[in-house]
């Protein structure tokens, strides 16, 4: 049985991933920042059938990242899918002019140095596997930088190269990497940006295996 890695696993997208997954017989390694949080998740996954377990790590503390990932993969098994989707904090949103060094500390952090961590610690597992897929999950400002959202402007555009980079340079290895880009909210009972729907969209990316970029819906420009 292999393992997927929700990072920044939440009520919402994570919960609906771990869901999706979990029926077609993966088992969910739910990690973020509140231990209780993610323990009460994976225990109300355990009710519909699916293994799932909490994982507690802050994204911007490389080594939290990569012992939940490590525990991770000695409590269920092998990686072999890890999604990156952590929610941004609202003080990496400021406006491009109110943004300076110290202002973009955070969101590099979180954008940048998690996600490499993250990929670092499991790819080589992959690699042993012969196959895997890393999951980035991005909002709107990944494609069209935002003048009032600056931090995550930047962020997940240093984020989508990184992606972009890997995807190119992993598929030899039957890696597969691609960006998952959701305009604006996720929404519930949304027909494109539901969570169950982006969680089957999720799932398709991790089936299909084709191409790095891909929207949930249109993105107003």
């Amino acid at each position: 049985m292999t393992t997927i890695a929700i990072i920044g696993a939440g009520p919402g997208l994570g919960t609906a991933v771990a869901r999706r997954f979990g029926r077609e017989g993966f088992e969910a390694a739910l990690i973020a920042r509140d231990r209780e949080r993610t323990e009460g998740l994976a225990t109300a996954l355990g009710r519909e059938g699916i293994t799932a377990r909490g994982f507690t790590a802050d994204v911007r503390d490389p080594e939290a990242l990569a012992t939940a990932l490590d525990a991770a993969v000695a409590t269920l098994g092998p990686i072999e899918v890890l999604q990156y989707s952590p929610v941004p904090h609202r003080d990496f949103m400021l406006p491009v002019l109110e943004t300076g060094p110290g202002e973009l500390t955070g969101p590099i952090e979180f954008s940048v140095y998690g996600s490499v961590t993250a990929v670092r610690q499991v790819v080589p597992g992959m690699q042993a596997l012969g196959r895997g897929t890393i999951l980035f999950v991005n909002g709107g400002t990944a494609v069209v930088p935002h003048p009032e959202r600056a931090g995550t402007s930047i962020a997940f555009a240093a984020q989508s190269a990184y992606g972009h980079l890997l995807h190119n340079t992993l598929a030899p290895d039957g890696i597969h990497v691609t960006q998952l880009v959701i305009p604006g909210a996720i929404v519930p009972g949304h027909p494109r940006k539901d969570p169950a729907v982006l969680a089957d969209t999720l799932w398709t990316l991790h089936t299909d295996r084709h191409g790095f970029r891909h929207f949930a819906d249109n993105l107003e420009t």
